[in-house]
């Protein structure tokens, strides 16, 4: 117990520090009179609505798309099974602005700016997310149930709705509530995608912040999204404890295609996964035509901007600031995630309060995350605005939880007795903890930085409010170049989204293969 405490001081100590200070300072902001007028407002309660609307459309979108995809990829034999299933999930860690702007080259014209836009490139981002928490669980039905009804004389509809849909409810939900949560607190697709006239509570409380400067407004809109988004969290955290209950279970054998079903099933797999790689394809093609011809005229013009102004910056200035900021994110989520993980694999008592203190920032989102730390900034006895670790300590904050949450079952699937067997073979205590945790933990923390430092170069949220004028990050220039017209601009966000793209493939890739070879 008293090795648990010592390594949870850092982490919880920058939790509640760095997340829970900032919140605080947005509840008090948001109580006083002058931010709750903003409640009085037709115009708060239609962008409320509005945001409502487009997360309960993309939520069951990205339900709808994912389950015949989930059943195909989990309980039927699939060829290519794995490279499927990553064509489907890895659309989750790309940098939201970069997706946005995927679509926004693929769609027409007349699409831009509407509401089926957004929930596209919302199904585009979580229809992985759907596909990994309920295929978990699917894959562990015992189709001995199944046999059951079918012997009773049952049809294959009122087998599924009787049998396998009770056993999976938990995880559907689970899935349901974490795009929700996930599309409601949406931030960098909106931007891109979406209408000045319609913007959700995210874009609100940004545009009152940094355009018309009205801050008690904007802390009053986080304090509603703030008390929506906690319901959501409890709710979310409640159905994965049932969820994970039914992950216990041992996997169930593939099964054979065996009815037409099945086979719809796997073509709608296929499809759904070259359907994923058409917006990035579209975008790249986008980033190489300038005007009526193939041209690497964009790539020239962000490597060497002419248009003379402060905010006309380099592109390899602002790569190098997006890696330096992600590094010192990267390093901080990954040590806060690791002395988190450890602490609650040791906690034998109020290990489910630790987990959920240090798992708190998945509920808070990275807009009020960026907006409490400014306030902190601005009321605080320290001004912090143009410290060089704000920006990667927002960044960490969203990143660190992904850490924990990734190495936390690693952890929990060590079996304690392996280190007994070390000692009887004559390993001291740092040797057989090495044999038996070192290399596993090891190799999860590489595949953990991969992801922290993918998170942390697209984090676009938080770092808007933090990151200062002259040092943009790549989300943070592209937004720029789209806010101003002209052909140009607009091609200068696309040849920068493809060199963001690249960075992470490659961060990705590097650290898989380390992960691998370890």
């Amino acid at each position: 117990m008293m090795r648990s405490r010592g390594l949870a001081i850092a982490p919880v100590g920058v939790v509640a520090l760095f997340l829970l200070v900032p919140v605080i300072s947005v509840l008090f902001a948001g109580i006083r009179p002058e931010s709750l007028h903003v409640l009085m407002e037709s115009r708060t309660w239609r962008i409320i609505g509005f945001t409502a609307l487009q997360a309960l459309l993309s939520t069951v979108v990205s339900v709808a798309l994912a389950l015949p995809a989930t059943y195909a990829l989990h309980r039927l034999r699939l060829r290519l099974r794995r490279l499927t299933l990553a064509v489907l999930t890895v659309p989750f860690v790309l940098p939201t602005v970069v997706v946005g702007l995927a679509f926004r080259a693929l769609l027409p014209e007349s699409l831009n700016g509407t509401l089926t836009a957004i929930v596209l490139a919302h199904a585009f981002f979580n229809v992985g997310l759907v596909v990994r928490v309920v295929g978990g669980v699917w894959s562990r039905l015992d189709g001995r149930m199944q046999d059951v009804g079918r012997t009773l004389g049952m049809p294959p509809f009122s087998v599924f709705r009787r049998v396998t849909l009770p056993y999976l409810r938990p995880a559907i939900l689970a899935s349901t509530a974490l795009v929700a949560m996930f599309t409601f607190t949406s931030f960098g697709v909106i931007m891109v995608l979406g209408s000045p006239a319609q913007p959700t509570i995210e874009v609100e409380i940004y545009r009152r912040t940094t355009q018309i400067l009205d801050i008690p407004a904007a802390a009053g809109l986080a304090l509603v999204q703030l008390v929506i988004v906690v319901v959501a969290l409890i709710w979310s955290a409640a159905l994965q404890r049932r969820t994970a209950m039914l992950m216990r279970q041992s996997s169930a054998p593939p099964l054979p295609m065996s009815s037409k079903v099945d086979r719809l099933c796997v073509l709608w797999t296929y499809l759904l996964a070259l359907g994923l790689t058409i917006p990035v394809l579209a975008l790249s093609l986008r980033s190489l035509r300038a005007g009526n011809q193939w041209s690497l005229q964009w790539y020239q013009q962000i490597a060497a901007p002419s248009g003379g102004t402060t905010r006309d910056i380099g592109a390899f200035s602002i790569v190098t600031t997006s890696l330096r900021y992600a590094a010192l994110a990267t390093l901080l989520a990954v040590v806060l995630g690791v002395l988190g993980a450890m602490a609650v694999q040791l906690a034998t008592r109020r290990g489910v309060t630790l987990e959920a203190t240090l798992l708190l920032p998945l509920g808070v989102s990275a807009v009020t995350i960026g907006f409490g730390l400014l306030l902190v900034s601005i009321h605080g006895p320290v001004d912090l605005r143009g410290w060089t670790f704000l920006v990667p300590l927002g960044q960490s904050l969203v990143a660190a939880p992904l850490v924990m949450m990734l190495l936390l079952p690693i952890l929990r699937s060590i079996d304690p007795r392996l280190r007994f067997v070390a000692a009887t073979l004559g390993a001291g205590p740092l040797k057989a903890w090495w044999a038996v945790d070192g290399r596993l933990i090891g190799r999860a923390t590489v595949g953990a930085a991969g992801l922290a430092c993918a998170v942390s170069l697209g984090e676009f949220g938080a770092t808007a409010f933090l990151a200062r004028v002259d040092e943009p990050t790549i989300p943070l220039q592209i937004v720029r170049l789209l806010g101003r017209p002209g052909e140009a601009n607009f091609g200068s966000a696309t040849a920068l989204a493809v060199v963001l793209l690249a960075i992470t493939a490659v961060v990705l890739t590097a650290t898989d293969r380390g992960r691998t070879q370890w």
